[in-house]
């Protein structure tokens, strides 16, 4: 199901600065190395270190996965980037040599993490849906995803419609819609221990499905 990390040998939970194409990116990283590997994303208001904060990058570790939380380019400690949100992505995992993770992609995120679901379906091996903008924009692509995808909504979310959530999860061949109670447009900011009761069932879940 899913694929490796490349076999690096990076301490665990610690900060690290790659060169790439595009420029330098910081990112955390934490699990045991042969663990399946899951990047975490992040909003507009938040970086890498808002995985941590929360408790997300150690819960991800403890239960086996090896998870790197990313600084998108022009956030926390990372400059920004020449490469477009489009083919940033990509080129991350191409560098890390990482291999079909799931990806957990809040609000702003989703310019990075949908077109490579949509266009490089194979490269993902799953994708968790935080309320992520841009759906409309690939209405027509959003068929093509072939990874279980989870749609992660706050009840209160004023940011971005609930019914994109149903428009991703009709469109995608194994979706699943989750409201958090009294959730906010970062879910797992307004209730971390519900958010994280989620995430880990899906990706629990996806260790045990064949990819299509």
């Amino acid at each position: 199901m899913y694929g490796n990390n490349g076999g690096d040998n990076m301490t665990d939970d610690q900060s690290h600065n790659l060169e790439m194409e595009g420029g330098r990116v910081h990112y955390l990283l934490a699990g045991p190395e042969q663990g399946c590997p899951v990047i975490l994303l992040h909003g507009a208001s938040f970086t890498a270190q808002t995985w941590k904060q929360i408790g997300t990058l150690a819960l991800l570790a403890e239960a086996g996965f090896r998870v790197y939380a990313v600084d998108l380019p022009g956030y926390g400690k990372s400059p920004a980037s020449s490469l477009p949100p489009h083919k940033w992505l990509g080129k991350f995992l191409d560098t890390l040599h990482i291999e079909a993770p799931v990806v957990v992609a809040p609000s702003m995120a989703g310019q990075f993490a949908l077109p490579l679901a949509t266009d490089s379906p194979d490269r993902i091996a799953g994708l968790v849906a935080v309320a992520p903008v841009a759906i409309p924009h690939y209405a027509e692509q959003l068929g093509c995803i072939t990874a279980p995808v989870l749609a992660v909504w706050g009840e209160n979310d004023r940011t971005i419609p609930v019914e994109h959530a149903d428009l991703l999860v009709r469109a995608v061949k194994q979706g699943r819609k989750v409201i958090i109670p009294e959730g906010s447009h970062a879910p797992y900011m307004s209730d971390p221990e519900a958010f994280h009761a989620e995430l880990l069932k899906f990706l629990t879940g996806l260790k045990g499905e064949p990819r299509s």
